[in-house]
């Protein structure tokens, strides 16, 4: 629901208060709301304001989590038509010679299309291309008819106190500049890299401040790919030439694109190069092209990530905890997995089952991650910016050295970039080895790259993902809390299912049948997190049931062996 101003008058109280309605604070209160808790979310903007045109992906690991929801059908819906192509065409120009394409299924074939490096994705929710435009405005409508969500708009929270039973919050009303008071168990910042509940806190960000400036345009022109029509059409069209190289992202698969100007590393200023030559140059048209600038986005790619994510009852999470190059799609989408790692570990404390090392988990889990994929985005984005830098002077001259030099830049484009496009590692590999609810066994778990991973239930990987028997997903079928995968119904269970209702731990145990699970689950009992990452493991449960339950609830200190 969408609160009025004549509701603010007194005092607001909600358990979780939620600071910036993005996709990132959008996906953490629906989450919430629906494990029960009362959430409000302020946001600056008017209520359906357009967001900016960052985000154009949506990562498989974010669909898993929309498609709990319950939103990723309508997302999934939306963005680019359904028979424009979602490939990568790497060209000398957008309207040039193609040097090499990867490809990657049309939505309406995204389900049924497994060839290519993006088809084998083994899950039930794939990757999604769609522009933040199109994304936010689906999860805002969602949010508002979330029972349990209220959004505040044209609500700038000032200034927050905490006490020993909660927190309060200050704000005013950017339309009336009425104040307004928010009293809340606990306040979480998804308010973007200019964080001030970051500051607050007294987090700090520290890391690569400039990693590469991008002059970004978001244009109109009706009659680009008219230009281009000798080439299928792409989602991202990558130029490469030895005058300018950037990208071009379809946006609406009509006539809206966003444009990137990779600028080099002496152009220190966004207006240092002239972005109406910037853009013919990438595009290759003349001075008789005619198109609509609709907004500038130019950005700085970076490398921080905040010293922590937490002070006592309140939380970072997306931008507000870490900023880089979104190489890979992981911008967004690694909000969206710290706010997913948060969002049951609040609630289970909120709701009185949950320990303190519940909370203490998130920033266990989710630093080191943050560390290693801004590492990886970082790697990427150099390895590109060295690529740009060293396109050969003729690779757009007709002839045998021409030729030879668009097939050698094409491979290489290749080879460099399907890692971040099909990046199944990112999306599927990363583990939690440092975490207090995990009872680990002794077993490492597997290295991932960004591009590979090995499927694993060595506790703090990832759950892996099969279909069942009767034609199911194995996610489709667990419950919203811990669900004990029993692959041998003779192995007796009940002391664990005992132990859970002692505690108020929710707790479900699932028969698996699947002819796939021989290859992927060793041990016939699994116990998965709400956030489908393995907490336990074995061949049968320890003789301590209790001390399992303590351990995976955040009740004990620690890291326990299994």
């Amino acid at each position: 629901m969408n609160t009025s101003l004549a509701d603010t008058r007194k005092p607001l109280q909600t358990q979780v208060l939620i600071v910036g309605a993005g996709p990132v604070g959008l996906t953490l209160a629906i989450d919430l709301a629906q494990r029960g808790i009362q959430v409000l979310v302020a946001e600056t903007r008017h209520r359906g304001e357009p967001p900016s045109v960052k985000c154009n992906h949506v990562a498989a690991r974010s669909m898993e989590v929309f498609r709990r929801l319950g939103v990723a059908s309508a997302l999934r819906d939306a963005g680019l038509p359904a028979d424009h192509a979602n490939d990568v065409s790497y060209r000398t120009t957008f309207t040039g010679e193609e040097l090499s394409r990867i490809h990657i299924p049309a939505r309406q074939h995204r389900y049924t299309d497994k060839s290519g490096p993006d088809g084998w994705w083994p899950t039930p929710e794939p990757p999604h291309r769609i522009n933040q435009i199109y994304l936010e405005p689906i999860l805002f409508a969602f949010a508002e008819a979330t029972p349990g969500v209220c959004i505040l708009n044209r609500t700038r929270i000032e200034g927050f106190e905490q006490h020993a039973d909660g927190v309060r919050a200050r704000g005013v009303n950017l339309d009336s500049g009425e104040s307004i008071e928010v009293h809340a168990d606990h306040l979480i910042g998804c308010d973007g890299g200019r964080s001030a509940v970051r500051k607050a806190i007294g987090a700090t960000l520290s890391g690569t401040e400039v990693v590469g400036r991008v002059q970004s345009t978001y244009f109109r022109a009706p009659d680009l790919l008219a230009r281009a029509a000798r080439h299928r059409p792409a989602w991202a069209t990558f130029s490469l030439n030895p005058w300018r190289s950037g990208n071009v992202y379809a946006i609406d698969g009509r006539e809206t694109f966003l444009l990137h100007n990779y600028l080099r590393a002496d152009e220190t200023d966004f207006e240092s190069v002239d972005r109406d030559w910037a853009i013919r140059t990438i595009l290759g048209v003349g001075e008789d092209f005619r198109y609509e600038v609709i907004s500038k986005e130019d950005w700085i790619g970076r490398r921080l990530v905040a010293d922590k994510l937490r002070d006592r009852r309140v939380f970072i999470c997306g931008d507000a905890a870490h900023l880089w190059i979104p190489m890979a799609g992981y911008g967004m989408n690694a909000g969206i997995a710290d706010a997913m790692n948060l969002s049951w570990q609040l609630a289970a404390h909120v709701q009185g089952w949950g320990g303190e090392a519940m909370l203490n988990a998130h920033e266990a889990e989710r630093l080191p991650i943050t560390a290693q994929v801004s590492h990886y985005a970082m790697n990427h984005a150099l390895a590109l910016q060295k690529a740009r830098e060293g396109v050969p002077p003729f690779i757009t001259e007709p002839g045998k050295a021409g030729e030879a030099a668009r097939q050698v830049a094409g491979k290489a484009l290749y080879d460099l970039n399907v890692k971040q496009y099909c990046c199944a590692g990112l999306n599927f590999g990363y583990f939690y080895d440092q975490s207090p609810l995990i009872a680990y066994d002794g077993e490492a778990q597997p290295a991932y790259s960004m591009d590979s991973f090995t499927p694993s239930t060595v506790p703090g990987c990832r759950t892996p993902h099969l279909w069942l028997d009767d034609g199911r997903s194995l996610y489709d079928a667990m419950a919203p809390g811990y669900t004990l995968l029993r692959f041998d119904a003779a192995v007796d269970v009940r002391p664990l299912q005992e132990a859970a209702a002692r505690r108020g731990v929710p707790l479900q145990v699932l028969e698996v049948r699947s002819a796939e699970a021989a290859g992927l689950y060793a041990h016939p009992l699994v116990l998965s997190r709400p956030d489908q990452h393995v907490a336990w493991r074995g061949d049968r449960l320890p003789g301590d049931a209790m001390a399992l339950i303590d351990r995976v609830r955040g009740a004990l200190s620690g890291v326990a062996a299994g």
